[in-house]
């Protein structure tokens, strides 16, 4: 059974609020929301599949040695709306007890994802409003060195696409194995995604309609493999995708194509890797 390590998708919401004096603001109520439980379910289906699902604040908050661990036992990582500074900080950084008494540093995670993944560790990256370049560049994946395993390449501005209206898949390669066995034509509206461009040597498998923005794009660095879907699987950009009758078959066509054996099915190589040196 495979393990997958899904990043992202959760949320708190404190309030409403309630101003019942000029001096007196509460927040009353609390609510935990899980966004990832649709992905989640999806992935685990076919009953071939494990998937533990975190929210972005405890892998922000993983100690040291935990992310190591993970990327040792885990085949896939899935990481959406998880934006650029959960790799790149650590709590550590603002405590003030820790001030002024060794250096403060730490190994850098996405190095450590990036080595792990051209060792053959799979992933999935997927859209939202902090994921790719995201809202007012919030997302920053592309400024970062994940940029070396993206089967696309991000904006350097804003790039979130929305609309009330949606958005909605259109095959280029139809006989891929992630989407072979579903109809993109039956897919709901999609109410918005990141656009992003193709990258050269790298498949785009699918586009959105009407602009023909990259949906769906693949590619091999080193030993693994890597899929990125610029839409949310999960609300609000995918309230409606999260219904639709063959998501758990797209979303576990994926899982089984990043696991597949290489030999068995053709993918780009992307842009060779070659690791950072300091």
């Amino acid at each position: 059974m495979a393990r997958i390590y899904y990043i992202g998708d959760w949320a708190i919401m404190l309030g409403p609020v309630f101003a019942e004096t000029p001096f007196n603001y509460a927040h009353k109520g609390t609510e935990v929301m899980n966004y990832g439980k649709w992905l989640k379910e999806a992935l685990e289906s076919n009953g071939r599949h494990e998937v533990v699902s975190v929210p972005t604040w405890e892998f922000y908050s993983l100690p040291p040695g935990e992310l190591e661990r993970v990327l040792d036992e885990y085949d896939v990582l899935i990481f959406s709306d998880v934006e650029a500074k959960n790799f790149q900080l650590a709590p550590q950084f603002f405590d003030r007890t820790k001030f002024g008494r060794e250096p403060l540093t730490f190994p850098d995670r996405i190095r450590l994802i990036v080595e792990a993944i051209n060792r053959g560790t799979h992933a999935m990256f997927l859209g939202g409003w902090l994921s790719f370049n995201g809202e007012m560049g919030k997302g920053g994946w592309g400024r970062t060195g994940l940029s070396q395993v993206l089967p696309v390449t991000c904006l350097e501005v804003e790039d979130l696409r929305e609309s009330t209206e949606g958005f909605w898949g259109q095959a280029v390669a139809s006989d891929h194995p992630l989407i072979a066995d579903v109809d993109l034509a039956s897919m709901p509206p999609i109410l918005g995604y990141n656009i992003v461009r193709a990258r050269e040597d790298c498949e785009v498998v699918a586009t959105w309609e009407p602009t023909g923005d990259p949906m769906l794009a693949v590619g091999q660095f080193g030993q693994g493999r890597v899929l990125a879907y610029t839409s949310d699987p999960a609300p609000h950009w995918g309230c409606n995708f999260v219904y639709w009758n063959q998501y758990s078959t797209f979303w576990s066509s994926a899982a089984e194509w990043l696991l597949s054996d290489q030999e068995t099915t053709a993918v780009a190589s992307c842009q060779e890797w070659t690791p950072q040196t300091k």
